[in-house]
């Protein structure tokens, strides 16, 4: 069985020539070079391609953060490509203790085309373009004892959600079938609040197939069916598990269903006929970690 697994290089064709600048210590303004202050710039047409379209992050390997939180946390994994920082914040950045920024290259962006740029509605004046990061999915199924797979997942928010929860509850990795959305999609990076970096996330060709590997590896799969006899809360998941949530509006296929080893249902009152899915893949996750 190919596992499809997304591959992150450092080397980004359209990035060679772009942000020149680097902060070694204090710049004078005399040092300074000229400041972005068209939307036009070529490299700020290129950062709104890699917000807008996941082909061209997949073609650059590369993706978009906003914010200091995500900023730090790229640059001590060594991921960060290029920054670009809005005129107000490297203005403060230049009376600051600037060591964390320390060769990072990068653009001096006008408040205006920055403001263009930014998906929040405050913006914290920093940009950056991050390195996809790698992940070997033989070394995850190694070591892992705890997965989520995740089959045709369609939103951003609930992507986030997941992936964020998944680091709370422990899970090792989050596994998602090749057509759900891309986990770099600017939404889904900003809810993850930094677990992105923390929690590796691969895709798969054939979610159907790796459920079998799995079962052939020793996990318990858990899919959520309504028509299931057990509980989630009483049911036994042994020692490695792997729970699989589906599509927002269709849950899992009948084929996920039939290939998990183990059925549950999360029993619900009223007239509901189904959860969020980010809220059965919480239910769940911190159910298989109380156990």
């Amino acid at each position: 069985m190919h596992l499809q697994l997304q591959t992150r290089r450092r080397d980004s064709p359209k990035w060679q020539e772009n942000s020149k600048n680097v902060l070694p210590g204090r710049q004078s303004d005399t040092e300074r070079v000229g400041m972005i202050t068209s939307s036009s710039n070529q490299q700020i047409k290129n950062l709104q391609s890699l917000l807008k379209k996941a082909k061209e992050r997949k073609e650059q390997k590369a993706f978009v953060t906003e914010g200091i939180r995500m900023f730090k946390e790229a640059i001590e994994l060594g991921l960060v490509i290029s920054a670009y920082y809005s005129e107000h914040f490297f203005e403060g950045l230049e009376t600051a203790d600037r060591q964390t920024f320390t060769g990072i290259p990068y653009e001096v962006v006008s408040d205006g085309v920055f403001g263009s740029i930014s998906e929040t509605v405050t913006p914290q004046g920093v940009i950056a373009v991050v390195k996809m990061p790698e992940h070997d999915v033989e070394e995850i199924l190694r070591n892992a004892s705890k997965l989520i797979l995740l089959e045709n997942l369609q939103d951003p928010g609930n992507l986030g959600t997941i992936i964020r929860t998944a680091e709370a509850a422990g899970m090792d990795a989050v596994v998602l079938s090749k057509d759900s959305v891309d986990v770099y999609n600017p939404k889904v990076v900003r809810s993850t609040m930094g677990a992105l970096f923390r929690k590796p996330v691969i895709y798969v060709d054939d979610l159907i197939g790796f459920v079998g590997l799995l079962n052939v590896k020793g996990f318990t799969t858990v899919a959520t069916d309504l028509s299931a006899s057990s509980d989630y809360a009483n049911a036994d998941y042994g020692e490695k598990t792997a729970v699989l949530i589906g599509n927002e509006g269709n849950g899992l296929t009948p084929e996920a269903v039939s290939a998990a080893s183990l059925k549950v249902i999360i029993p619900m009152e009223g007239q509901v006929e189904s959860l969020n899915a980010g809220v059965a893949a919480a239910l769940m996750m911190y159910e298989i970690k109380r156990k």
